[in-house]
């Protein structure tokens, strides 16, 4: 019988910019918001699910792992010890991505972390900021043209109207294509400059910042912050405060986010043995746009069995935030009208430990690298009362992180 692997978990003496710590040449692995998260590097081990059964799937092999491994912790806590990073299609029947790194450095609070797995020494961290150089590219039209988006929509449009679905989320893309080879560690440092608020995440080329925390299960606690009603900001404070107001009044947003935070609470409640959903959204304000935004939290029951990240994620996705609602009924206009295969855009991404406590977010925001590449997406709630060309305006105002993130 072969011998366990050593992982090891240590404390650092200093607190270290996450994002500065990622080697060249790596495939970056991060879930930082501000400068707490998780940042990883180099592949101990991947893998790949797909199927009705993926979340399942994804603990099964994840749980297999976990047996290979002597873990040493000496910090504890959400996030220390093995780590797995995954990211998880939209539609089952594409791939879902998991990767344990060889090298996880965590920080929160007062404290960080350093886990590495196998019997060598603690690794080096480097001791200064990587140089970037700069990097061109040229933006394209993506799978279908805008104006053929907005047919798509108004098709969408005509399906509520009928009384044949409540709410429906369409995405596109645009394309962008570099000179010289991608570093995604570029991107993510100015994602995380620009957008300090929303999470920035690396997993196997796809990386964004995404605003919308899907999951946090931390200890028995869950929380999960709901997005949904969308407008653009024009960086003048008082203008953008009255549309805060108008966004918070509109009777369209407001339905909009009304079915998001539904599908959400519906989705955890059979987990939990209270929950709290907030009676009126807030307004989230972001670089560039603003949400309506819910906290939904919950204590999960205790001592129910096989109740962890992978249970709570099956529940929830996909949520009418990225979908509809009825659920199915829109999953399956989706799947005939929208004219693209969104691969993990608007899928499960982020991390799962060992205990079976994570952080998951929504993947919004976000590119698609492959190779010199780069596949942008964004997508918008359609309701009764919505607009093709505001809905491209907001699409496009949403791709703006990405579109920034690129020049450098």
């Amino acid at each position: 019988m072969s011998s366990l692997i050593p992982v090891t978990t240590v404390r650092l003496g200093e607190h270290l910019p996450l994002l500065q710590l990622l080697p060249a040449d790596s495939s970056p692995m991060s879930w930082v918001r501000g400068n707490e998260g998780l940042v990883g590097w180099g592949v101990y081990a991947t893998h790949t699910v797909t199927g009705k059964n993926r979340f399942d799937d994804a603990r099964t092999w994840w749980h297999q792992q976990l047996e290979n491994f002597s873990i040493a912790n000496s910090v504890q806590g959400s996030g220390t010890g093995p780590v797995l990073f995954t990211s998880f299609s939209f539609d089952r029947n594409d791939e879902s991505v998991l990767v344990i790194p060889q090298v996880i450095v965590g920080h929160k609070g007062d404290s960080s972390w350093i886990t590495w797995i196998g019997d060598g020494a603690q690794p080096l961290l480097a001791a200064s900021a990587p140089r970037f150089t700069a990097n061109s590219f040229t933006f394209g039209e993506g799978t279908i043209s805008a104006d053929n988006w907005k047919e798509r929509v108004a098709q969408a449009i005509a399906r509520i109207e009928s009384g044949a679905v409540d709410k429906v989320v369409l995405a596109r893309d645009i394309s962008a294509t570099a000179e010289k080879d991608i570093d995604q560690r570029a991107i993510l440092a100015k994602l995380n400059a620009e957008y300090p608020s929303t999470w920035t995440f690396a997993v196997d080329g796809l990386v964004g910042a995404t605003p919308e925390l899907l999951l946090r299960l931390s200890r028995g606690m869950v929380t999960s912050r709901v997005l949904a009603g969308t407008i653009p900001k024009t960086g003048d404070d008082e203008k953008d405060l009255a549309l805060a107001g108008s966004l918070a009044r509109s009777s369209k947003d407001l339905e909009e986010h009304e079915y998001a935070v539904r599908s959400v609470a519906d989705a955890l409640e059979p987990f939990c043995s209270s929950t709290n959903v907030p009676e009126t959204p807030f307004v989230l304000h972001l670089a560039n746009v603003m949400h309506l935004a819910t906290d939904v939290t919950g204590a999960l029951i205790e001592g129910k069995k096989h109740v962890d990240a992978f249970a709570l994620l099956k529940s929830l996705h996909p949520s009418a935030a990225v979908c509809g609602t009825p659920r199915n009924i829109a999953f399956d206009i989706i799947d005939e009208i929208e004219g693209m295969n969104r691969g993990r855009y608007a899928g499960p991404v982020g991390w799962i430990d060992a205990r079976g406590d994570g952080e998951l977010g929504i993947a919004l925001r976000t590119g698609q690298i492959e190779e010199r590449s780069v596949a942008i997406y964004a997508g918008c709630g359609i309701v009764a009362g919505s607009n093709p060309e505001k809905e491209v305006e907001e699409s496009n105002a949403k791709m703006i992180p990405m579109r920034s993130a690129l020049h450098g």
